[in-house]
């Protein structure tokens, strides 16, 4: 198939993808995620996009549930998950960060032994993450259920990608859904998802390690004064492996 991508800079691009690539990219994902039967979905990513792609041939492969949206973005939250209450969710910075708002609004907006409540309980699961990447609590996620009910209520998995997510919303998101998020990078031209967090990992603000389908190089760019010696590593990002693309289509 072509997936067409304009990349940073210039003209679009026909990126010549195979189902096979696809294939690795979702059995590698599937390595860390754990899904399986027992999970629902909902899609409303543009399909021609590579992680709604990679993510709906991870659901064929392991049987997960599939639903999809009306087709009105602006009716999701409000009909749409509530409907379907899915376990899993795949999802962009843009919308988790509206999630956030909305979420840290209502809490800001509490008084009296209400809010002294939930500034507790926000406490104490920022620090248990921190100290054990643990993102549930026996009691107070009983309090925090009108939040995961937001997303229909039955969230146990979430991931995102395709843009810079800050540390604060993946934390606070963690905590306030019970849930545990991964974050992930990857390009059109690697089959999405290539590098991806673990689960219980208690440090957010990076997108964790390569996937089992792709080995990873930095190139050394001296006159950038991108180097592997630097501290942190600097340099051209370099994929291989079964999911990277065969080219651009009648551009070499």
């Amino acid at each position: 198939m072509f997936s067409y991508t304009s990349g940073t800079t210039g003209d679009p691009k026909g990126v010549k993808l195979t189902h096979q690539m696809l294939c690795s990219c979702a059995a590698s994902v599937q390595m860390t995620a754990n899904l399986g039967p027992q999970d629902t979905y909902i899609s409303y990513l543009p399909s021609a996009h590579s992680f709604e792609a990679s993510t709906f041939t991870l659901a064929m492969t392991y049987g997960v549930r599939c639903g999809y949206f009306g087709g009105n973005i602006l009716r999701l939250v409000p009909d749409d998950l509530p409907m379907l209450k899915p376990t899993f969710f795949p999802s962009v910075p843009r919308l988790y960060n509206k999630i956030f708002g909305n979420v840290k609004a209502k809490f800001g907006a509490a008084t009296g032994c209400k809010k002294w409540l939930l500034n507790k309980v926000m406490t104490t699961k920022h620090a248990n993450l921190a100290a054990t990447g643990t993102v549930t609590h026996g009691c107070y996620d009983k309090i925090l259920k009108p939040v995961r009910a937001v997303l229909g209520g039955n969230i146990t998995k979430m991931v995102t990608g395709s843009a810079p997510i800050s540390q604060e919303v993946l934390d606070f998101i963690k905590v306030a859904f019970s849930s545990e998020m991964q974050e992930g990078y990857g390009m059109t031209e690697t089959s999405a998802g290539s590098v991806l967090t673990r689960q219980g990992d208690p440090v957010s603000g990076h997108v964790g390690g390569p996937v089992a389908n792709v080995k990873i190089r930095l190139r050394d760019i001296p006159e950038m004064e991108y180097l592997h010696t630097n501290n942190p590593p600097k340099g051209e990002i370099c994929f291989w492996g079964p999911s990277i693309m065969k080219g651009y289509y009648k551009n070499e």
